[in-house]
């Protein structure tokens, strides 16, 4: 999903506009001239087109959870002061406001749903939007509740069992040996990924039609190389690739892929297939083709023994295992500003935020280099025990460590980039870290098209196995400020982290801002308590909450 850093200013002016607005009652005037483009291509006037684009967004949704604008009576504009706007919120609008405000959310988490009901409906709409994230990503899909609460899947509203397990037994002689029909003018494939050309067909509909932020400023951009590391990892197989093309056209419109992942949560280890790519041409939503795909998906799992999945989201579905937050390090601020993807404080200016994210030329740690082949099996014992200290991670092989680190020379592209630390004068590698990259199209913009982001993936260090920890933040910020030196080097624009593994311990160090987003994790067909994100009840990070969430999605 995508995120970008979380702009408090343009938060409280939409929401200043909002709340004039249901206090006067006056129309909301948002004209072509709020976003006009302009053939000046100076910094400010390319960012303020950004901004005034990301406004108008918030705006909107923000009228959406207030009922601000709504016609009443035919044509007369609704209306009224800031005190009888909250008595007529619905229940719906409660729900609304409360995932889009964590603050206020937190506030009223420990009264039963009547009292916290009746508590904002007292409230006036400054109260109401004082702390609000205008961001819609953490809504909950109503429409996609229907369809989850006859899956094997956690209900919000059951009470914890006391045992992990799976949820749903699973017959393999009684699962469907065919798809189910699909709708009219419509068919299934099954897309074969070593065939350039049908690669290239699902790179052009995740080009077109996957993720993009709220404000539809930035889209992922997913490259042939990326799609050939992400979907054909170790034990992929061709059936997990799962198209629909339209009769007539034969063109490509929905996609789901799943690849193979041994997980362990708690104690327990378990083969699970972890579903991403979910794709619908954007013309077809309507025709309700996520639920059939989904489907399709699992019972491919299904015929093979698999009962597992795992999948992570920007929605709130039932029922999320945990929660992460994304955070966001400027590399090249001026173009992230440029774009909207980072806003200007409002008690700073471009100079400072420049020189605030500046990084030394070189990196610091003795003994850093590139990862060889020849480091697979240190590496592959190393993570292996940091990641014993977490409580759901993926169990790597071999082979799978080879795939997921080592940068593919035949590839188009790099993808990934590993680094050691080789002790001197033991030649023990006592540490390593990686980031992948993952660009995202600019949608809009006079001057950029692109914006390039690194990821970081997974990371190990011998301190964290010293007693209490001891140095472990210090040596951790020391190996991330060289992942950002070595990212800059190789002209990344921003580096993205979650608050999962051991980030929280450097994230506000080194000058990570907040993002926007959210990414929920699930698990299909397994029920576990549920497991710390690295964030605390008000989102904010929070490394005391590590521990929890040791997989990387991507």
């Amino acid at each position: 999903m995508e995120s970008k850093v979380a702009d408090p200013k343009a938060d409280e002016e939409a929401a200043k506009e909002v709340a004039d607005q249901s206090t006067n009652g006056a129309a909301d005037q948002d004209s072509a001239e709020d976003v006009e483009s302009t053939d000046n291509k100076d910094t400010d006037a390319v960012a303020a087109g950004s901004a005034a684009k990301k406004k108008k967004s918030k705006k909107a949704k923000l009228k959406q959870a207030l009922g601000v604008g709504k016609k009443e009576n035919g044509d007369k504009e609704a209306s009224g002061g800031p005190s009888n706007l909250g008595s007529k919120l619905t229940s719906g609008m409660v729900e609304q406001l409360l995932e889009m405000n964590p603050s206020l959310k937190g506030e009223v988490a420990g009264m039963d749903k009547e009292k916290a009901a009746e508590t904002l409906k007292k409230l006036d709409v400054a109260d109401l939007l004082t702390g609000m994230s205008v961001s819609g990503k953490n809504q909950k899909d109503m429409a996609s509740y229907k369809f989850w609460q006859t899956q094997p899947v956690p209900r919000f509203d059951e009470a914890q069992k006391e045992e992990d397990g799976q949820i749903k037994d699973i017959d393999p002689e009684k699962v469907p040996k065919e798809p189910p029909p699909m709708l009219e003018g419509f068919e299934w494939v099954t897309m074969n990924l070593l065939n350039d050309e049908e690669l290239e067909e699902v790179y052009d509909l995740l080009t077109g039609h996957y993720v993009e932020d709220d404000e539809a400023m930035f889209r992922f951009n997913y490259s042939s190389s990326f799609l050939n590391w992400a979907l054909k990892s170790p034990g992929w197989r061709k059936e997990w690739h799962v198209g629909v093309r339209a009769t007539k056209s034969r063109r490509l419109v929905a996609f789901i892929s799943g690849t193979p992942v041994s997980l362990r949560v708690r104690s327990n280890v378990f083969k699970s297939t972890e579903v991403n790519f979910l794709c619908i041409h954007k013309k077809l939503r309507s025709k309700r083709l996520a639920p059939v795909l989904i489907q399709e998906i699992t019972r491919r799992s299904y015929v093979l023994g698999i009962f597992q999945g795992l999948y992570t989201g920007g929605i709130v579905l039932p029922k999320p295992v945990s929660s992460c937050r994304y955070f966001h390090r400027s590399l090249d601020w001026l173009k992230l500003y440029e774009v909207g993807f980072s806003p200007l404080p409002s008690n700073s200016t471009k100079a400072r935020q420049i020189t605030r994210y500046h990084l030394p030329s070189s990196t610091s740690t003795p003994g850093l280099r590139s990862m060889q082949k020849k480091d697979v099996d240190a590496v592959l014992d190393l993570l292996g025990r940091f990641l014993e200290r977490f409580t759901m991670v993926p169990v790597f092989d071999r082979e799978e460590v080879e795939h997921w680190l080592l940068h593919d020379d035949s590839a188009a592209e790099q993808v990934v980039w590993s680094y050691v630390v080789e002790d001197p004068s033991t030649h023990v590698i006592t540490d390593f870290f990686s980031f992948y990259c993952l660009e995202s199209s600019v949608i809009g913009n006079q001057k950029h098209d692109n914006v390039r982001a690194a990821y970081l993936f997974y990371y190990a260090t011998e301190t964290a196995f010293a007693n209490e920890e001891k140095g472990l933040k210090e040596r951790m910020t020391m190996l991330m400020t060289d992942a950002l030196i070595l990212a800059k080097k190789f002209n990344f624009d921003v580096f993205n982290a979650l608050t999962l593994l051991d980030n929280p311990l450097f994230l506000e160090s080194l000058k990570f801002g907040a993002g926007d987003g959210q990414l929920h994790y699930y698990l299909y067909n397994y029920r576990t308590a549920p497991i710390s994100g690295g964030v605390d009840a008000k989102n904010n990070v929070d490394a005391s909450r590590r521990g929890g969430i040791g997989v990387v999605m991507l």
